[in-house]
């Protein structure tokens, strides 16, 4: 029953005691409503699921006492798309397209750790073209920066830095800019496809990558001016979300979380894959083991991706008209894609082939578009370092034309386990800077 006719702070009785719905008010109402009460054993406070302050549609419950945080939990599920679901209804290139709509700050890394998976059971792991693993790492270490660009951006807006907020998006879009030139899209690409990549880079691409290393080469230092010795910034970080190794490892998390506590783990350097291992670049650490450790390793690791886009660049100059698909014409789909007057599409040149010269061109094609080639029985995980840590591919297959199975480990799964841990014992404040350091993404979440 109602006891008040405020429709914005109302209070309510149920079994569990009474709830009051707040939203925006000061404490003050609700200190009103429980002075009625002579025992109050605890306050339950919903935090969510809106995205301010939450990265996404995240629920947590929070268990109150005064404003320190006595129990966290996280509501989550709020996102469900069925994507792993829906890829075993699709061919395994179509795959691709679901995928990358997981994890949709890092949409490479999605597609990446699926199509490794999938070229480890077509054993043709040794046959992808040079040019098209190194663009494979181009396109996924610029999107580390893009990735981290959001968390530092919203990171700091959640705690009123909102200078940060506003150049973090700044220099996304320019990244996003070159994933649009070189892709066609600026999110969920479906570029990375089993057995290269979808197209080669367009004219003038390698000048755009390398103008944007000159530029975030003197944009970089001013996050560390405005965040890294800013003493209110670092009394909202420092000491927030400790969490240790021990507990890292027991909680499986991965990313900036466990490399914040000393421990060297990145997949690159410990299980390297499409060629990292003949990049040079060095493996961010930290030793605080809180949510300051981790600013300041997603901002150091740009610069290392920058290291790694430079190299990349460089070689793609040594690899002009190499080709970017595997050469087995039953695995490499789709066909001679180039970018036209319609924006995107098969080159004008394969479709007189298969149009006017030759009818089994004509039937190959409609066959892998319609059907899709067959993949060996199997199963195989594959683990790439995400932005936000392990991100890893259980695909089985069970000898046909489409994934039996489709499975991901994705980071923010796991790494939101950290949530309680963090924020227990805490202010209600501290919980969105915890959350903010794990950096999680819903989608990836629910999936």
């Amino acid at each position: 029953m109602s006891t008040t006719e405020d429709l914005y702070a109302g209070s309510s009785e149920t079994t569990e005691g009474r709830v009051f719905t707040v939203t925006g008010q000061d404490w003050d109402s609700i200190a009103e409503g429980l002075a009625e009460d002579e025992v109050l054993e605890r306050i339950v406070v919903n935090m969510g699921p809106q995205h301010p302050s939450t990265h996404g549609v995240l629920r947590l419950i929070l268990e109150l006492e005064g404003e320190t945080v006595t129990e966290a939990r996280c509501g989550i599920g709020y996102l469900h798309t069925g994507i792993e679901k829906n890829m075993e209804y699709r061919s395994w290139t179509q795959g691709v397209t679901f995928c990358t709509r997981m994890d949709y700050l890092s949409p490479f890394y999605n597609e990446m750790s699926y199509v490794l998976g999938v070229e480890r059971l077509l054993d043709i792991e040794e046959d992808i073209p040079e040019k098209a693993q190194v663009m494979r790492v181009l396109l996924m270490e610029l999107n580390r920066i893009s990735s981290h660009l959001v968390a530092i951006a919203t990171g700091g807006m959640e705690i009123g830095a909102l200078t940060v907020m506003t150049i973090g998006f700044r220099e996304r879009e320019l990244v996003l800019d070159l994933f649009e030139l070189i892709t066609g899209l600026r999110m969920n690409h479906a570029f990375i496809r089993p057995g290269g990549v979808a197209q080669d880079l367009p004219p003038g691409a390698l000048d755009e990558i390398r103008s944007f290393i000159a530029l975030m080469k003197k944009r970089l230092p001013e996050y560390a001016d405005l965040c890294n010795a800013n003493p209110i910034f670092k009394a909202r970080l420092e000491g927030v979300g400790h969490l240790d190794l021990a507990g890292c490892l027991a909680l499986g998390m991965s990313g900036p979380v466990l490399r914040s506590t000393g421990y060297p783990w990145d997949l690159r350097k410990t299980e390297p894959y499409s060629g990292y291992e003949t990049y040079d670049f060095d493996v961010q650490t930290w030793d605080t083991s809180d949510s300051y450790g981790r600013f300041r390793i997603r901002l150091n690791e740009m610069w290392e991706s920058l290291r790694i886009v430079e190299q990349a660049a460089d070689r793609l100059a040594k690899l002009d008209g190499a080709p970017v698909m595997v050469a087995d014409k039953k695995i490499a789909w789709p066909s001679q894609l180039a970018i036209g007057s319609d924006g995107m599409g098969n080159s004008l040149d394969h479709i007189r082939h298969i149009m006017g010269e030759s009818m089994e061109a004509l039937i190959h094609h409609f066959k892998l578009v319609t059907e899709g080639f067959r993949v060996p029985a199997g199963q195989v995980y594959v683990p790439v370092e995400s932005p936000r840590g392990e991100l890893g591919a259980h695909v089985v297959s069970d000898g046909g034309t489409r994934p039996f199975r489709a499975h991901f480990r994705d980071p923010s799964f796991t790494n939101l386990q950290a949530t309680s841990v963090m924020a227990e014992g805490g202010m209600v404040a501290d919980v969105i800077v915890a959350i903010a350091s794990i950096d999680p993404v819903m989608g990836g979440v629910d999936r």
